[in-house]
Order: C-alpha cells, then sequence, then structure tokens
C-alpha cells in the first residue's frame, strides 16, 4: 500500500474538517500528505487554472501543518472534474479523503451524482468526512459492516490496520434482516460468515481485540446506531444481502450524510 494520503480540498468547512482526518490519518500511517484542489475551467476564463485555487489549496496545506506538524505536505491544484481528478490521484494513494458536502467545484461531492463514480473507480479506499467529525473528539472502536460479498471482506483488512494505528478495538458488525432470519441464525454459508473472514487477518493484527455484533434490522438502521460510538466506520464499496446496492441506495445516502463518525468504503480491485 502506498505511504500516501490525498485530500481533496474546496475551501468549505466540511473540506478543512476533511483535512484534518487526513493529517491525523497520514500521522497514524506514516504517510506523506497530498492536499488537492480539482479545478473546472470556466468560459470565458482564459487562464486556467484560476489563481484563487492557489491560495485555496495552499490555506488548506498550511492548517494540515498547523494540526500535524511533523507531516510531509504537499500541494496541487489539478485542472479537471473532481471525480476524474481524485481518481486519477488515487493510483498512488492509499487512501482518498473528502467531505461530505462542499461548494465550488465539489460541491455536494459525496451526496449528489459524483460518489458513486468516485467509490466504483477509485483504486483506494475512499473516507467521507463530516463538518461535525473533529478528530479529538473521537474515541470508540472501528465499526466494521460485513455482509460477506468481496468488497467487504477487501475492507476486513483495512478495518483491522486502522484499529491497530488507532489502537482501538475493532468491532464487526453483521445485520441481519429481520424478515428473513432471526437473531441468532447462522449465516447460510461459511464464505458469508464474519467469523470465518476475521479468523484469516487477525494473525497480522494480534494486539487488536476483535468483537462480533450479529444485530437484527436493516444495514442503514444497525451501521447508523453503530457509528454513534464509533471513531470509523469501515464498510464494503458494494455488497449482498444486507448492505445489497450500498453506493446506489439509501443506505449509501444515509451513512454518508449522517453517521456519526468518517465512512471509509473499500472496493475489491483485483
Amino acid at each position: 500500500m502506498a505511504d500516501l494520503v490525498v485530500v481533496g480540498v474546496d475551501g468549505s468547512a466540511s473540506s478543512l474538517t476533511a483535512v484534518e482526518a487526513a493529517a491525523a490519518s497520514a500521522v497514524r500511517r506514516g504517510a506523506v500528505l497530498r492536499v488537492v484542489h480539482a479545478d473546472v475551467p470556466v468560459k470565458p476564463r482564459l487562464v486556467v487554472p484560476d489563481p484563487a485555487s492557489g491560495a485555496l489549496v495552499h490555506e488548506a496545506a498550511a492548517h494540515a501543518r498547523y494540526v500535524a506538524p511533523e507531516v510531509i505536505v504537499t500541494e496541487a491544484v489539478v485542472t479537471g472534474d473532481p471525480v476524474h481528478v481524485l481518481e486519477a490521484e488515487s493510483q498512488a494513494a492509499a487512501l482518498i479523503v473528502v467531505g461530505s458536502r462542499g461548494k465550488g467545484n465539489i460541491a455536494g461531492l459525496l451526496l449528489g451524482s459524483t460518489p458513486v463514480p468516485l467509490a466504483a473507480h477509485s483504486r483506494c479506499p475512499v473516507m467521507t468526512v463530516r463538518e461535525e467529525h473533529r478528530p479529538s473528539d473521537r474515541a470508540g472502536p472501528v465499526v466494521l459492516g460485513f455482509d460477506g460479498s468481496p468488497d467487504s471482506d477487501e475492507a476486513v483488512g483495512l478495518a483491522f490496520a486502522e484499529a491497530a494505528q488507532r489502537r482501538a478495538q475493532l468491532v464487526v458488525v453483521h445485520a441481519r434482516q429481520p424478515d428473513k432470519d432471526s437473531p441468532g441464525t447462522a449465516p447460510e454459508s461459511a464464505e458469508q460468515s464474519p467469523a470465518a473472514a476475521i479468523a484469516g487477518r487477525a494473525g497480522a493484527c494480534p494486539d487488536v481485540t476483535v468483537r462480533h455484533d450479529l444485530v437484527s434490522g436493516t444495514a442503514r438502521e444497525v451501521l447508523l446506531e453503530a457509528s454513534r460510538t464509533a471513531q470509523l466506520l469501515v464498510v464494503g464499496a458494494r455488497g449482498l444481502g444486507a448492505i445489497t446496492g450500498l453506493l446506489q441506495g439509501s443506505v449509501s445516502q444515509a451513512l454518508m450524510a449522517r453517521a456519526h463518525c468518517p465512512v471509509v468504503t473499500v472496493r475489491r480491485t483485483t
């Protein structure tokens, strides 16, 4: 995994909070932090990039250096559509961090039409941060939403790594639809079992304490409730069963818009 964390900024309060979360992630990973602003050419403007964009990204980078003086911070203004710019950045990054609501070039980045292509095509995990998600205010466990899908299986490794870096407990949440399963019903197969998926990864992070929560309810209800006491929520980009259509329906919008902690979506890229 690359030793690079990229944060997309647009000058909004939400993106500055994302800068703080990205800086904290870079510290934990021992990574370089790259602050990127996507500058979309607006006709008839002749100067590309906009001179104001340089000041914007410089301010965000200065904020990153203020909250994390030990982190190496680089900055860039890249001409292009924000989603395409961030997708390109993901080729070399370990993590992309963005605010849940923005303005200007990244307005509504994660609540409008752009989250689906970003999460669907990013080559690295994507962290969504709301303005109220102040990094210093959050302790609690790392919560992994698991449904047995390939993407949620991929998310297991990241969740373990995050828990180890944060010295936090890992809580594995498996939501069971109440109209299909009764609480205590065993998973249908070993491939869908959270315990089976976790067992193969635990050896790499022996100091991480793991708790399994099998909860009756919809994925949205269960994961939003779990986020109340979590410092991070990790989910697969596309799910099945309890988390089907994570990036295409109300579950993704609810998590990104209403989760009480930052949300990381993970996509299997191989």
